[in-house]
């Protein structure tokens, strides 16, 4: 399951040295950072009984292109595990970036 975090990058990182863009894996990146960070303090929050993030903002930002820093929150922290609803969203939006990635990956040279 961690090795899925690594598609993105990877694809990022083909698609930058191809192109010579880097963008796109520093956005990857920079969202899985922000987006880790953002569970670490809601799982801490949670520990504490304090103010959470709401979901809907936790499932912007894995939308956002964050979705890598989450998977590997809830393995390390144990964090929106349990909840078959976010489970359900958290994995809708995985597999529906992946799918638009490798839909835009796949399409003909002279449509490039």
């Amino acid at each position: 399951m961690m090795g899925l975090a690594l598609i993105p990058l990877g694809w990022a990182s083909w698609l930058g040295v191809q192109s010579g863009l880097w963008w796109p894996l520093g956005l990857i990146v920079l969202m899985s950072l922000l987006t880790l960070t953002a569970y670490a303090w809601d799982k801490r929050q949670a520990v504490r009984g304090g103010w959470r993030i709401p979901e809907s903002r936790l499932h912007l930002l894995e939308l956002l292109g964050g979705w890598p820093g989450a998977l590997v929150a809830r393995h390390w922290l144990r964090h929106k595990t349990q909840k078959g609803s976010y489970r359900l969203r958290f994995w809708a939006i995985v597999w529906g970036q992946l799918f638009l990635l490798g839909l835009w990956l796949s399409r003909p040279f002279w449509l490039a």
